[in-house]
């Protein structure tokens, strides 16, 4: 095995020493399923310490480059794209902005998906979101039970057909229950307001736009859907 020289930088050792590893996987072409040398050879040729080997192989094992299988050793596998994300994530410890932010992006997200929810869907789907919004538990002003609206939107991100944006849904999901629950004094109010003019969009509103393939009518049905909380971000700027 080539020997992999860590130079003097400002970084850490432990950064070399990953940048450096990730480079060699690619040097030598080892691919998804390949094994990789075991700890031993590779601190070896670093000329470093086993500890600092591990702590970098922990990183990549975390963002599900690597895996350690019995009899095989360390294996080379393909992290899902969000997979480190998941690990950050945490509304229990990220400040309001990136919370907003969050809650922004998913906004963008689901207005941003509608035409690849009208070129795909099909009338299994429809079937199914049907049986989603009549299984629906709705509270007192459009307020849905978390588990109603994640099944709801969740199905509308499979519709897609793109794995990465489903996979976000799952993660943003408990950001979404957390800014609920944070500032449900704030929100209510907005519900209530919006519904006394009339302006609430239900699942069942959103399904009927899918049903009769009306995709302009739905776009602005979904901005509508989300009203309450853009109206929320512009109260806090």
């Amino acid at each position: 095995m080539n020997t992999l020289r860590v130079h003097s930088q400002t970084i850490t050792l432990v950064d070399q020493v990953e940048d450096r590893l990730l480079n060699y996987l690619k040097e030598k072409d080892i691919r998804t399923g390949d094994s990789i040398p075991n700890e031993l050879e590779l601190a070896a040729a670093l000329g470093v310490a086993r500890s600092v080997l591990r702590e970098a192989l922990s990183r990549l094992k975390m963002m599900g480059m690597i895996e350690t299988r019995t009899r095989r050793g360390m294996i080379l596998t393909e992290p899902t794209i969000l997979g480190g994300m998941k690990r950050v994530v945490d509304p229990r410890i990220l400040g309001e902005e990136a919370l907003f932010d969050i809650l922004g992006f998913r906004i963008a997200l689901e207005i941003g998906i509608c035409s690849d929810i009208f070129r795909n869907i099909t009338p299994e789907d429809i079937s199914e979101l049907e049986e989603i919004v009549k299984m629906g538990i709705v509270f007192e002003n459009n307020e849905y039970a978390p588990v109603s609206e994640f099944t709801f939107h969740a199905k509308l991100y499979e519709i897609t057909g793109n794995k990465t944006i489903s996979e976000f849904q799952g993660i943003i999901h408990p950001v979404m229950i957390f800014v609920k629950n944070k500032f449900k004094d704030l929100l209510e109010p907005i519900n209530i307001e919006m519904k006394e003019q009339g302006q609430i969009v239900t699942h069942a509103d959103l399904l009927d736009f899918l049903k009769n393939r009306d995709e302009f009518g739905y776009r602005r049905a979904i901005e509508q859907h989300f009203e309450v909380y853009k109206r929320f971000l512009n109260s806090r700027k």
